[in-house]
């Protein structure tokens, strides 16, 4: 049997998911069972699995010792941070700049990823110590592809990952990308249906909706113009995988230097594309992160204009 005091970042974290963070080898076949048999309890009392944390509960799993996570000290290694490039941070929540070439999070194959430079970050900050936490590790709460670069939220804390997830989801969050195409686009809101192929890691781009297809909705609009180049600033309305990269190709417009949905640029590592503000909404004052109301940040210095003002 193990025990564990419910800390602030367990606070409303439902039973289920604090159980599979803490017992992460374990089948949920068997962390069924274990609910059913009272195996799993909550200051001596049996619970279900939905039942929300509150701090200072004492929950105590009747459960095997090899289902259980590896010690903290082990899981969590510090990495090198000193290229992270922090646009915002208050007590919840951390604005990155992600550079082109950086993966978000680990691939396993032991390349340089965004979150785990964070977590250096934080744990030498003494903002996150993980041996002090129990199932809960600071987060991304919004990705970009490894090609592009730009704007990343971090959440420091429970409330803040729910809390900005929630505004993600209710769409109170808008994320404007900068990107050079080949040819020209004209202004406007383009909806069309993307079909996903996670053998290939790859989507399609189809006129009408298909089999498996969901919709995809951009708003592109021309910022600039030179010879075979042009600057085109797109608005996300939806926010699936690859979506104005293979929206932009889909339309004869592809970003310059996209390998996947494009064609190779000379003297070009990657897609000119970069996530390059994102402006919150009006957030309920119920939310932690409701200060953020009306609040804009960009990535000024980018790659992209960099780029564009070269030509």
């Amino acid at each position: 049997m193990r025990s564990f005091t419910a800390g602030k970042n367990d606070n409303g974290v439902r039973l289920l998911r604090f159980c599979e963070k803490v017992c992460p080898l374990m089948p949920k076949s068997l962390m069924r069972k274990a609910f059913r048999n009272k195996r799993i309890k909550i200051n001596g009392k049996k619970q279900n699995e939905d039942y929300r944390l509150v701090e200072g509960d004492i929950i105590e799993l009747y459960i095997n010792d090899e289902f259980f996570a590896v010690e903290k000290s082990v899981s969590h290694i510090k990495v090198d941070y000193s290229q992270l490039k922090i646009v915002y941070e208050d007590d919840n929540i951390l604005i990155v700049n992600k550079p082109f070439g950086l993966l978000c999070h680990s691939d396993n194959k032991n390349e340089s990823n965004l979150i785990d430079m964070i977590l250096s970050y934080l744990i030498d900050k003494g903002v996150y110590l993980p041996e002090k936490e129990n199932s809960f590790t600071p987060a991304l709460c919004n990705r970009i592809d490894q090609g592009t670069e730009g704007l990343v939220i971090a959440a420091k804390n429970y409330k803040a990952l729910a809390d900005m997830n929630t505004v993600i989801r209710e769409n109170l969050l808008e994320k404007k990308y900068i990107c050079i195409t080949q040819n020209e686009l004209a202004d406007g809101k383009y909806t069309a249906y993307l079909k996903r192929d996670k053998t290939a890691k790859k989507v399609t781009v189809y006129k009408s909706q298909v089999e498996d297809s969901k919709e995809i909705i951009t708003i592109f609009k021309t910022l600039d113009k030179k010879p075979g180049f042009n600057l085109i600033e797109c608005t996300l309305i939806t926010g699936r995988t690859h979506q104005i990269r293979a929206h932009l190709s889909f339309l004869g417009a592809p970003i310059v230097g996209d390998r996947k949905y494009g064609k190779p640029a000379k003297n070009i590592d990657s897609q000119l594309l970069c996530a390059y503000k994102i402006s919150f909404g009006n957030i309920p004052d119920n939310l932690s992160v409701s200060y953020l109301t009306n609040k804009t940040f960009q990535f000024e210095n980018n790659n992209v204009i960099s780029f564009f003002k070269s030509l």
